[in-house]
């Protein structure tokens, strides 16, 4: 088989020193290294996905989300639902590189805006944004991070995952948009999914009845979906 033309048969080592060489991109707290690979210039806080840290450099410091961050509230919600927190706190000086699953990595700019974010797909946010989890307990346990969203406010960056290049569909009141929740990754802050159940779809060969819950959303804004299907939590009963 001949080696296609655009890539070369073979590296010296410096030429594949140089050619995967991290790129300096001064000015940007988030910096994209590769479309699967960000950079993170760390200056005091940062926010960031759990077990997301492939390398840093400096004096940085990474704590688990304490119990009682962000007020009793969010405590009251860790103690009923059980959850453990999927965010870490990066902080003190230096550059972290994060990755999670050769994902796709999107880095958004927040202008007083707002996202919600499933928490699967949420790589790292500034310390400038706001955030609260939202619980989804009746898709909990069908797909991996599908129990609980984040939903994201105020002026910073934030880095959000997909399998692939997401796309983002548009709906309104009169034309609403049903997803498969394993393959919804954000929509916009004034939209709440309703869980539907279309109980037709268990006969779907291959599916195993996957799709019988949806995320239905109705009015006016947008969701972003991905060309990819988490793979489902797999519960046991005792």
């Amino acid at each position: 088989m001949t080696q296609p033309r655009d890539l070369p048969p073979s590296h010296t080592l410096q030429e594949f020193v140089n050619a995967t060489a991290e790129r300096d991109r001064p000015g940007d707290v988030f910096e994209l290294e590769s479309h699967r690979m960000l950079e993170v210039n760390v200056n005091g806080r940062v926010w960031s996905k759990l077990g997301a840290m492939i390398a840093y450099r400096g004096s940085v410091k990474f704590n688990r989300e304490g119990a009682f961050e962000g007020g009793m509230g969010k405590a009251l919600m860790k103690m009923v639902s059980g959850e453990v927190s999927p965010l870490v706190k990066i902080e003190g000086q230096g550059k972290v590189y994060l990755a999670d699953e050769g994902k796709h990595i999107t880095i958004l700019r927040l202008q007083g805006d707002v996202l919600n974010v499933n928490g699967n797909d949420l790589l790292a946010f500034e310390d400038t944004i706001q955030y609260s989890i939202t619980m989804h307990k009746r898709i909990a346990g069908m797909m991996s991070g599908g129990l609980f969203s984040v939903r994201l406010t105020g002026n910073g960056m934030v880095a959000i995952m997909s399998h692939g290049e997401p796309l983002t569909l548009r709906c309104s009141t009169a034309d609403p948009i049903t997803t498969d929740p394993n393959a919804t990754i954000a929509w916009s802050g004034n939209l709440a999914p309703d869980v539907k159940t279309d109980i037709s779809l268990r006969t779907l060969i291959g599916r195993g009845g996957g799709e019988t819950f949806q995320m239905h959303f109705r009015g006016d804004g947008f969701v972003v979906v991905q060309p990819f299907e988490e793979v489902p939590v797999t519960t046991t009963s005792a």
